[in-house]
């Protein structure tokens, strides 16, 4: 397992980004490094955890639990095939361009170590916008990168270090519940009743996705609870129904 590319990206004017600044840091070019990468700070203030690297729009992108961002070359290569074009490294706007790992199969919480000193946490899968269908140029590519649930890793920065193009990448934790990234997509996409799944991930799972969770568990546990005060209402008017005949 390796980092084939390690990539960042300078602030891009375009027409079609979702904030209104007008710029995006999607574009990311390899560089051949080191580059030291860190916990930047919570969402809405930290931004990328690689220095040299842009996040502009703050409010979806960049802070702790999304530090990082890593795409195994194998699916940039099944989307080649698919797609009929080249996509070089980056072309996702990802960080990390991985060969030899399993990006969508990770397991959330599951830790890689990159180069030798460098460790990264596996929050959740990216979820696409209509900043990454533009800057790739292919109409209806929302709908079509979510139906795949292979959206690559957002990971966390459990201990900073400096890595460059070429390092090894270990797995030295891998958790015991089954809770893999495509897993916790699908969830938060497409198959909302697989949120409840997510919760075995504990403290781990990024924070939005915990939330989410949470809400579908409270919200079906409701529901539940209506039905049957519901169902135990109608046994009652049954049962008065029948003294009164």
């Amino acid at each position: 397992m390796q980092l084939l590319s390690l990539n960042v990206g300078r602030p891009l004017a375009v027409p079609h980004t979702d904030p209104a600044v007008g710029v995006t840091g999607i574009d990311k070019r390899p560089v051949a490094g080191p580059v030291r990468v860190t916990a930047p700070g919570p969402k809405g203030v930290g931004a990328s955890g690689l220095a040299g690297d842009t996040v502009c729009d703050l409010r979806h992108h960049g802070g702790d639990d999304q530090a990082v961002y890593a795409v195994a070359r194998e699916d940039l290569d099944d989307w080649e095939r698919e797609l009929g074009r080249p996509l070089v490294n980056g072309a996702f706007g990802e960080n990390l361009t991985t060969r030899g790992l399993d990006v969508s199969g990770a397991r959330i919480g599951e830790r890689w170590r990159v180069g030798s000193e460098l460790v990264l946490e596996v929050t959740s899968g990216r979820i696409p916008c209509r900043t990454f269908q533009e800057h790739l140029g292919e109409r209806g590519w929302v709908k079509r990168f979510t139906r795949k649930a292979a959206p690559g890793a957002y990971l966390r920065v459990i201990e900073p270090g400096e890595i460059r193009a070429g390092d090894p990448i270990e797995v030295v934790h891998r958790p015991e519940h089954e809770v893999t990234v495509a897993v916790e997509f699908r969830a938060m996409t497409t198959e909302r009743e697989l949120l409840p799944r997510l919760l075995a991930a504990g403290p781990a799972l990024h924070p939005e996705a915990s939330a989410a969770a949470e809400k579908y568990v409270a919200r079906q546990g409701g529901q539940l609870s209506a039905q049957h005060a519901g169902g135990a209402a109608g046994d009652n008017v049954g049962t008065a129904g029948a003294g009164r005949v």
